[in-house]
Parts: C-alpha cells; structure tokens; sequence
C-alpha cells in the first residue's frame, strides 16, 4: 500500500515488488500454487506454538485484498506419548487407563464393526469376486484384517466418498461384488452417486455403515443419524438394521 501511494511510480513500483515476492517465496514455501491462484499464501507455521501461530493469525488478518490461505502444521496426538505413537487408536475413544494409555476393558456384547469385519472375512474366503472399498476409514470400519489378508482386493480411495461409491458400480457392472464401508455420516457425500450410479442401473453394491446412530465417542460430526431417512428414498435400496 505504501508503494502504490507514491505518485507517477507506485503502480509500477508495487508490481515489481509483488513479482519479487512470488519469486522469492517459490525458493523457500510450498505455497506457489496458491499464489498462483492468487491466494496470499502464509507459512508453514508450527501449529503448536501459540505465540507463533496467533502472529501469523494477526498477519492473515491484516491482509485486505484477496483470500488468505495460512498453512498450519500440526502433530496428532501431540504432547500424549501413546497418541503420538498410535493416532489412529486415539481419532475416537472410550475408556482407557491415561498412565498407560491401555483401554479399559469392558463386558459388552460384539459391535457391528467386528460382526461386519470377521461376516466379510468369512464370505471373501469363499468368493473371490468380493470387493472391499473404504474412503480413509479402514481401521474404524473393520476392514484392517482383510487388508492384510487380501491386499488385492482392498481399495483405500482417501476422503473421496462419492468416487468410492462410482468405483464400486463400475466393479459391479463388471461382476465383481463390491463391499463399500463408509460411517454414516460421510455417506452423506455419496447420496448422488447412489441413486445415478448404483441404484438407477439396479447394480448389486453391499453397503457396511458403520457409525450409525449416537456415537457418542466420536462427537456430533460422525453421529449416523440419518442414514435410514437418506437411504430409504433411494430407489431399490434394500435396508438391513441390526
């Protein structure tokens, strides 16, 4: 800003310093393709320095013209040994002993996800055609035995619930027998891809969801409270609730 209110000058002197900038910033950040975008790219800063994290907070807010993409680094599980050691155990949990990290052990009767994962087991043993696809949920839906037992035949497509259930019709229209094991809540993101891809063309797709209901260990966001509400709409769905 104080370049552009020289007179004459300051139009051209500040797109020679923003040009400067870009430059610089492209030896020593990760950030260029944002800028590119015409983002104001700002860090990596270490997400668990406070000090650090509120200066670049207050520096993204100070600038007016444009988004702001801050990047910010952070280590799950930071500053509790057995997390930092074993993030997944800790994305949601139960009981466990904070000295040791152990989880207390309870009587309860078997939950869906080992039901679903050792049924699964049990019929891949017998049919090869059968399929398992998750979207960045192996561990939590059950499916972290079959992967080690058929790592052919196990598809982890990250967070990309709509392009697992497109894959999987595509699988079924060739006569394969997809399993797609998603929580609830996130197959929320594929309700349109069910009734185009799978449903319209009355392919055979298994659904495994997980999280279904109050689950009160992973917080509000992966509450499966809608999954029957969404699922009965779609056409030649058949629903089975345990």
């Amino acid at each position: 800003k104080f370049l552009r209110s020289i007179p004459r000058i300051g139009q051209k002197l500040a797109l020679y310093a923003m040009r400067g900038e870009w430059s610089f910033k492209s030896f020593f950040t990760p950030g260029m393709l944002f800028e590119a975008f015409r983002f104001t790219y700002i860090g990596p800063v270490d997400g668990h320095d406070l000090p650090a994290l509120r200066r670049h907070l207050q520096m993204a807010a100070a600038v007016e013209d444009g988004p702001v993409l801050l990047h910010v680094r952070t280590r799950k599980g930071k500053g509790y040994a057995p997390a930092e050691k074993n993030p997944t155990q800790y994305h949601g949990v139960g009981l466990f002993t904070p000295e040791t990290g152990l989880p207390v052990a309870s009587a309860s009767l078997p939950t869906f996800t080992r039901v679903f994962s050792d049924t699964l087991l049990e019929l891949a043993e017998k049919d090869e055609r059968i399929i398992a696809i998750t979207a960045a949920m192996q561990t939590g839906t059950g499916l972290t035995t079959f992967a080690e037992r058929h790592p052919d035949r196990l598809y982890d497509v990250g967070i990309a619930e709509g392009h697992a259930i497109t894959m999987a019709s595509g699988m079924a229209k060739q006569g394969l027998k997809p399993v797609a094991a998603i929580y609830s809540s996130f197959l929320q993101r594929a309700y349109d891809m069910l009734i185009h891809d799978t449903s319209l063309q009355r392919l055979h797709l298994v659904l495994g969801v997980d999280r279904a209901g109050i689950v009160g260990n992973d917080g509000d966001t992966h509450n499966g409270c809608f999954d029957i509400s969404y699922l009965s709409s779609v056409p030649y769905m058949r629903i089975l609730c345990p």
